[in-house]
């Protein structure tokens, strides 16, 4: 049975990738909100995201995440909101180092 969890590491996953390619090169994004709603369970076989903008602004995006099953059935629906930081110096440096 597929986990609520993992639909929601996909959503965000789907929605974090559409943001940062908003926001190019000059920013990073920072998730602020995630909305997950689960219509129905998935016992087997494989899941399809699809991350479509709502709103691509300055310095916050936000997609709507759905997640079908191999027949096409609405699994979850999600939101992601996140904000576009600048990026400053050493932010690349200082994720190097938390791994």
């Amino acid at each position: 049975l597929l986990h609520g969890g993992a639909s929601a590491v996909l959503a965000e996953t789907l929605g974090s990738v559409g943001s940062m390619l908003h926001g190019g090169s000059t920013k990073i994004a920072v998730g602020v909100d995630l909305n997950c709603t689960h219509h129905r369970g998935v016992r087997s076989g494989l899941v399809t995201g699809v991350a479509t903008p709502v709103h691509q602004g300055r310095s916050t995006a936000t997609y709507e995440i759905v997640i079908s099953d191999q027949e096409g059935r609405r699994v979850c629906t999600a939101r992601l909101t996140c904000l576009l930081r600048d990026v400053r110096a050493g932010d690349g440096a200082q994720v190097r180092a938390a791994h």
